[in-house]
């Protein structure tokens, strides 16, 4: 498989994961950080990193646009409920393995 080819192919499978993502706002990030070590901030992270390696302006605001679908405030404000006291302990126990 070529470069070209290959780099259509993730971009189009990170297109439909973030279709995926922002279909399912019942799952909350740190649910994804406790069972899969990374979540969307952390998309929007690898982003925003992404950008600036190619020296290609982009905010944090506007890479976190980019994968929510949204403005953050108004997904976490639509969305985002409080973490329970059992999901705060698994993320601090996963969070000593990163």
């Amino acid at each position: 498989m070529d470069d070209t080819t290959r780099t259509e192919l993730e971009a189009a499978a990170f297109r439909r994961l973030l279709e995926h993502l922002r279909t399912r706002t019942d799952v909350q990030n740190i649910d994804m950080m406790n069972l899969a070590g990374f979540c969307r901030n952390c998309l929007s992270n690898w982003m925003k990193d992404a950008a600036d390696a190619k020296g290609v302006p982009m905010s944090k605001d506007q890479s976190r646009e980019a994968v929510y679908g949204m403005p953050f405030e108004e997904w976490k404000a639509k969305f985002q409920r409080e973490a329970s006291a059992e999901q705060k302990a698994a993320f601090e126990k996963a969070s000593h393995k990163h």
